[in-house]
């Protein structure tokens, strides 16, 4: 597909999508961006059949920082790889830069399984998700000895540092995750300013959650989650055109740098091994340079990578029989995987809108008209 649309067709295609349903987010191909490949049925991470979202978001407060009041821009955002099935899940992560924090991969790449749900927060917030993971699995059953007690587990949480929070006033609760775990169902993910990326930065715009996904030529589904909190203006660019450039003005009202960290969540249907699934985690950083971002010294880029094939091969029993796609038939993934990426993180921009935070410091919406 052409990296240019003749402003005729872009007039056509914006003609075409619109109106939009009533209350229904504008995302960024709603705007005619060229984007390669096709897209599932929502277009996000829950085109995966069995993966739930859920969101917790606290804005509280407004004006100077009081350290433990306020103001309050966070969150939680929660995935479960097979909703409410405790079936663990082939997996591998990948980072990067890795100035950042993702807890429990040493497990998921000694063992290759997923058990947890993934949740993302911010910086100062791992502590008490990571915790709540553990309370709210044994509440609600979904852990591998739900009777007895005797079990263990290494919850996956991510973070970014949303400079809009105060941060320091670890405002993120037990109750916050337990909320965006409860939320967690299939269908359209709320995007922009919610859950974990209610406070994040992306290329010195607003931005925050957002996802994608491809159908590929294997007759597999893959989608995407990102938390975007990363990248320069400078380099900002969408579909080969250097937006960044061309909007220099909106910036922060801050010494926002061009620094920062994205997660990026991946999951297939297709029947992967965790060595398939680091190939694929691997393949998240070409999609992030080509929108600009570099992976600074102070950016932490972490991705995992996971599939929803092979149900019930964690269960214990002298061996497993694995359906396994061919090396030969990775290329799509690989492509589905970049593409999806790319779209994930200009809609996360797309859906954020203008946010004030602490200290009235303002980060605007990425303009969808200049756009």
């Amino acid at each position: 597909m052409p990296r240019f649309v003749p402003f005729l067709l872009v007039a056509w295609v914006m003609g075409a999508l619109a109106p939009l349903a009533s209350g229904q987010d504008v995302r960024a191909r709603d705007l005619g961006i060229p984007f390669e490949g096709v897209p599932g049925p929502l277009n996000a991470i829950t085109d995966v059949p069995g993966v739930e979202v859920g969101h917790a978001t606290i804005i509280e407060g407004d004006g100077p920082l009081v350290k433990g009041e306020g103001p309050v821009r966070t969150g939680v955002t929660a995935l479960l790889p097979r909703g409410r099935a405790f079936d663990p899940v082939f997996a591998a992560t990948y980072a990067l830069n890795g100035n950042g924090e993702m807890t429990g991969v040493h497990w998921i790449e000694e063992s290759g399984y997923l058990e947890t749900p993934i949740t993302i927060t911010n910086t100062f917030s791992v502590g008490v998700v990571r915790d709540a993971v553990i309370a709210w699995m044994d509440s609600t059953g979904l852990n591998a000895d739900p009777e007895g007690g005797l079990w263990y587990t290494y919850p996956l949480v991510a973070e970014t540092y949303d400079v809009l929070n105060d941060i320091l006033g670890q405002h993120v609760t037990r109750a916050h995750a337990f909320e965006a775990l409860d939320a967690a169902a299939g269908g359209p993910v709320a995007e922009g300013n919610v859950g974990g990326g209610t406070g994040m930065i992306a290329h010195q715009f607003k931005g925050g959650i957002g996802t994608a996904s491809r159908l590929t030529g294997s007759g597999h589904t893959l989608g995407v989650l990102v938390q975007a909190n990363y990248g320069g203006r400078a380099r900002f660019t969408v579909a080969g055109v250097p937006v960044g450039r061309e909007i220099p003005d909106l910036m922060p009202n801050y010494d926002v740098l061009a620094r920062g960290s994205i997660i990026v969540v991946v999951a297939t249907d297709a029947p992967l091994l965790p060595p398939q699934l680091q190939r694929l985690a691997e393949r998240v950083p070409l999609a992030i340079g080509r929108l600009g971002g570099l992976g600074s010294n102070g950016s932490g880029d972490i991705f995992v990578a996971f599939s929803t094939g092979n149900p019930g091969a964690w269960a214990a029993r002298p061996t497993a029989t694995l359906d396994v796609l061919p090396n030969d038939e990775m290329d799509g993934l690989f492509e589905a995987t970049v593409e999806a990426t790319e779209e994930a993180i200009l809609n996360a921009m797309v859906a954020a809108e203008t946010m004030t935070g602490r200290d009235s410091l303002t980060a605007h919406a990425l303009p969808h008209d200049r756009l």
